[in-house]
């Protein structure tokens, strides 16, 4: 049993199906007899009190604040790493994914408006569909096993990342709530901290996590989503020590954490969206089509288009050994959203649950049949043989 559990958790793909089984399990419980017991996990108060500071919020919040603050501070180590050393290390590797990843938040955003702009309340969300997840796109990659060009794999991976970089940009400008300045102060004073250990090259992981600590509860006070300062702290950790990478001992750490418990927790809480009291016209309404038209239409066209369009002007270059016809179902696999998008919508719909449970139903739905037609088109394209692979070593791991 311990073995077949061991060869589990080394697939590419175990982390995408632990987030599928989690949010099944949550529609589950939330739309049958356990429904109570559902929201009595989630409203499970835990408090953290030190002094006059207090923290006293219910586990879903903990999980959306705190745990995905983890996370968060696993995208900053990959991006960094990724920036200095990997795929966007240079001009020439960075561009032909930058404009793609460009096009496929631009065109999301636009086929969700077109479809709100009689509904005002729902504008807010108009960032959900832009957001790309990339444990499940590699993980349905990944099924395809070693048909998949490692370049396209690249590009994936490099896309994934510079939308990511995206999205904590649109969280930080327009999802955020009224500023504390006060602790807007202190936790400029912790980024100068950090700041002052990676001039020193200071190795010690323990002082920069604890000026991350301090960090987050300053931006958690502040007004600004508190996921940002995981973000800030990864970019702040050096990459290069002594004897060893701080960065990549803490991104080593963490990957399995986030995989395998912080975002299949964030998938249970934040999926159960019960069906009681929802019509047919609810689920055909505009928001839910908005999210799942962004998915299934922005993404593939934002994506293809400007891919297409740089390479015909010149401004970038396709990868070795791939074809429009493998970047066009890449871009089709783009449209799985599900945590960043299910992470946006929380924020974008933060005391308004009819209109969240609505953009999550868009979002389960758009991000299920993306990974299908995906899956599909990819397995269509792809060569039947494993294609020649020069020794290229490459990080593909990226939740």
């Amino acid at each position: 049993m311990s073995h077949v559990l061991k060869r589990f958790l080394a697939m590419e793909s175990a982390g995408g199906i632990l987030l599928i089984i989690a949010a099944l399990i949550a529609m589950l419980m939330a739309n049958t007899g356990l429904s109570g017991m559902y929201q009595e996990f989630l409203d499970t108060r835990i408090q953290l009190r030190i002094s006059d500071l207090d923290l006293d919020k219910p586990l879903l919040l903990w999980v959306n604040d705190g745990m995905m603050a983890v996370f968060f501070l696993l995208v900053g180590l990959e991006v960094k790493r990724e920036m200095v050393e990997g795929a966007l290390s240079t001009r020439e590797k960075a561009m032909f994914p930058a404009l793609a990843a460009i096009g496929g938040m631009v065109f999301p955003a636009l086929w969700f408006m077109l479809l709100n702009l009689g509904e005002p309340a729902n504008h807010s969300g108009w960032a959900i569909p832009a957001a790309t997840d990339i444990a499940f796109a590699l993980g349905v990659m990944a099924l395809l096993g070693k048909r998949v060009p490692l370049t396209l794999k690249v590009f994936l991976l490099a896309l994934a990342i510079i939308d990511d970089l995206g999205a904590i940009i649109i969280i930080a400008l327009f999802y955020n709530h009224g500023v504390d300045f006060t602790a807007m102060a202190v936790g400029a004073l912790g980024i100068v901290g950090l700041v002052w250990l990676n001039r020193a090259r200071v190795c010690n992981l323990v002082p920069y996590l604890l000026l991350g600590w301090i960090l987050w509860v300053a931006v958690l006070k502040s007004g600004v989503h508190a996921t940002l300062a995981g973000v800030i702290l990864g970019f702040l950790i050096p990459l290069y020590g002594h004897r060893f990478s701080p960065s990549k001992q803490l991104e080593h750490f963490l990957h399995p954490w986030c995989a395998f418990v912080i975002l299949p927790l964030f998938a249970f809480v934040n999926a159960g969206v019960s069906l009681e009291g929802l019509s047919l016209a609810d689920l055909t309404s505009a928001l839910p089509l908005g999210v799942m038209a962004g998915l299934l239409l922005g993404k593939p066209m934002g994506i293809f288009l400007v891919s297409w369009l740089s390479v015909r002007l010149g401004y970038a270059q396709l990868p070795a050994g791939v074809c429009f016809k493998q970047i066009f179902a890449v871009s089709v696999l783009c449209g799985i959203g599900f945590t960043m998008s299910i992470f946006i919508s929380s924020l974008a719909f933060a005391d308004q649950a009819q209109l969240a449970n609505l953009a999550r139903l868009g979002i389960l739905m758009g991000s299920t049949l993306a990974a299908v037609s995906g899956y599909i088109m990819l397995r269509q394209v792809l060569p039947h043989k494993e294609p020649q692979r020069r020794k290229v070593s490459v990080h593909t791991q990226l939740v």
